[in-house]
């Protein structure tokens, strides 16, 4: 499991992320986005920093944060698979294929393997609608998902 960072090494890094960022029309996406690439997440130890920078309060911060799906507040797994959920790829079979998928990793949606692994999220369109069902791993995109790129799937992510 990853260790987390302590909250003045956050605080420190935030403010340099912010201070690369701040002079940005709209900052606050693009500072979360580098916070999010930076720690792997968005520190909840981050969200005043961010507040007091921008002058607007922590609950403005933490609503944009949950707002968006692709914003954790939790250490993601060494994989992040996304798998997309929108109506083409369920006309195709999504639903089955994320219930065989929840069923091999042992996780559900906007959960981590115990052992770190893998992160399971749902998106709602990877634009792969004519190769549907689709998903992304580790930001590259897989289309027309059977059981054979299931099981190579999980073999890359337990490798």
């Amino acid at each position: 499991m990853t260790m987390q960072p302590a909250s003045t090494e956050i605080a420190s890094r935030t403010a340099a992320i912010i201070h690369e960022l701040k002079g940005l029309e709209g900052p606050l996406l693009p500072i979360l986005h580098g916070i999010q690439e930076e720690f792997g997440y968005v520190p909840r130890d981050a969200l005043p920093v961010i507040a007091e920078a921008l002058n607007i309060s922590r609950a403005e911060v933490h609503g944009v944060v949950t707002f968006y799906h692709d914003y954790r507040s939790q250490p993601a797994g060494r994989h992040v698979l996304k798998l997309c959920q929108a109506e083409a790829c369920q006309s195709m079979g999504s639903d089955a294929i994320a219930a065989k998928l929840k069923s091999m990793l042992g996780i559900g949606f906007h959960e981590t393997a115990r052992d770190g692994s893998v992160t399971l999220e749902p998106v709602y369109c990877l634009g792969l609608c004519a190769c549907s069902p689709s998903a992304m791993l580790d930001g590259e995109v897989i289309g027309r998902l059977d059981d054979e790129k299931l099981n190579e799937i999980v073999a890359e992510v337990r490798s």
